[in-house]
């Protein structure tokens, strides 16, 4: 029984990670951003950031690295706009 809740467990990491992400996220360095960048809309350090998500300067699809330099606060339209910007691009 515990090794099918491992293979469980695993497979649930692996299809939690976009499809087109060469790097796998580092929650760890989303959580050191926030730390560092308060949310623009709120000024938190902390939760969600309404209107705003957490964007990668170089895309992880495009071998960007999961980094807090490559890391910005981003409206979400402007975001969704750079995502088909993108895909378009690579």
């Amino acid at each position: 029984m515990r090794s099918k809740g491992l293979i469980n467990i695993i497979l649930l990491m692996t299809f939690s990670l976009p499809l087109e992400a060469k790097q796998p996220r580092s929650y760890r360095a989303i959580k050191q951003f926030k730390l560092d960048n308060p949310c623009p809309a709120t000024g938190r350090y902390k939760g969600s950031c309404e209107g705003y998500t957490i964007d990668h300067i170089n895309p992880l699809s495009c071998d960007g690295l999961d980094t807090l330099k490559n890391m910005q606060w981003q409206t979400i339209s402007d975001a969704k706009a750079k995502d088909k910007w993108e895909r378009k691009g690579y």
